[in-house]
């Protein structure tokens, strides 16, 4: 019985060190997005060895259009297109030291999802220093699972405006100035019976009567 506190401590560090490792997953968020929206993807990056990552090789999913990416200091990137001009791949490569052992990145694009999309599946591949790679391509629960961003469906479209019988079209709002198109006329008629009582009040007292 004494031994079953350093059992437990033990199984207890395992499951700690299991789940820093399951949680240095090259990963691609937002996780969740909408059909046919415009979203900023965010590829963040770990580096899980004692020497720097130097390289990020990411897939784009056929069902995303990126068509953006965000200037990265010490990085440059370099895009792969296929015979239509969609991007397929981006590589972000520093040009200085790169991400060492207690630094992770973030790397910023943008695109819009497909109106018919379930799921965007991002292979990533990272390059160390001495030119070790981490393939992050596998299936959801393997030791280097690539990132999966769920798709929910998009809203659907509103109805219509309700066609109006008489003309066969889309009902009419209402004018706000057919109330107040008259008003100018009116101000006109006041005006010129003003100016008529004040000729005859002007005439009446230059012309008394005897």
């Amino acid at each position: 019985m004494k031994k079953f506190p350093t059992v437990v401590a033990s199984v207890f560090l395992s499951l700690l060190l299991f789940a820093g490792i399951a949680s240095a997953h090259v990963v691609v968020y937002p996780q969740q997005a909408t059909q046919g929206t415009y979203e900023k993807f965010t590829v963040r990056v770990p580096t899980e060895k004692d020497i720097p990552t130097v390289k990020v090789e990411v897939k784009i999913p056929a069902d995303v259009d990126i068509s953006r990416f965000e200037p990265k200091p010490g990085w440059k990137y370099d895009l792969t297109k296929d015979a239509s001009g969609k991007i397929t791949s981006v590589v972000w490569t520093a040009t200085g030291d790169g991400l060492s052992s207690t630094e992770f990145g973030e790397f910023n694009m943008q695109g819009k999802i497909g109106d018919k999309a379930t799921e965007l599946s991002w292979k990533a591949i990272q390059t160390y220093k001495d030119g070790s790679t981490v393939e992050w391509v596998g299936a959801a629960g393997s030791d280097k699972p690539a990132s999966v961003t769920k798709i929910n469906a998009k809203a659907p479209a509103t109805a219509a405006p309700a066609n109006d019988q008489k003309t066969g079209g889309a009902a009419l709002a209402p004018n706000p100035t057919t109330n107040t198109s008259s008003t100018p006329l009116y101000l006109s008629i006041v005006a010129l019976i003003l100016g008529i009582i004040s000729l005859l009040v002007s005439f009446i007292k230059k012309n008394p009567s005897k």
